[in-house]
């Protein structure tokens, strides 16, 4: 009996030692996944930022594009100028990534606040982390430059590298 209540009192303390070593090693990993991460996202920020701002001339060129072609198919055939520019138009503006840029600014910041926070977030940024996902192939879906599709799938390699370390994330 006093045998074991000695071995318990050595092995008690070699155990206390055990898990408070793997606590502060698990905090430290922590820290570097967070420290990473947030330096990704800081990436994709700036290529998204890149990206919004060739966007903003792209729009007029595809119109121009678009309204040229179009006027070259139909040479022969009488077309309405103001029906034409107006379908240009209308068809342009749904080649638009405004919106996208937006909410993917959004979830890149919504990913910080939540790595900041002090509880299990692993299920919330792994959504997040979809998200932006999500977006990034709505923009590269709707435009057809050429930088914008390299810059788009530099944004998916750094997310997929963010998923692959939001699986170690409780």
């Amino acid at each position: 009996e006093k045998d074991l209540d000695f071995l318990w009192g050595i092995l008690k303390n070699a155990l206390e030692q055990a898990v408070e070593g793997l606590l502060e090693m698990r905090s430290r990993e922590g820290e570097r996944l967070r420290t990473d991460m947030m330096n990704k996202l800081d990436s994709i920020r700036a290529t998204v930022d890149e990206i919004s701002a060739k966007s903003a001339t792209l729009v007029d060129e595809y119109k121009n594009k678009l309204y040229e072609k179009i006027k070259e198919l139909a040479k022969d055939i009488q077309l309405d100028e103001n029906r034409l520019l107006t379908e240009v138009a209308i068809f342009a503006d749904k080649a638009t990534i405004d919106e996208e840029i937006v909410r993917l600014g959004s979830h890149i910041q919504e990913f910080k606040k939540t790595l900041s926070i002090q509880v299990p977030i692993g299920k919330k940024v792994d959504f997040i982390v979809q998200e932006m996902n999500g977006e990034i192939n709505t923009i590269g879906s709707k435009c057809s430059d050429l930088s914008v599709v390299n810059s788009v799938i530099e944004v998916k390699s750094v997310i997929e590298k963010i998923r692959e370390q939001v699986q170690n994330i409780e």
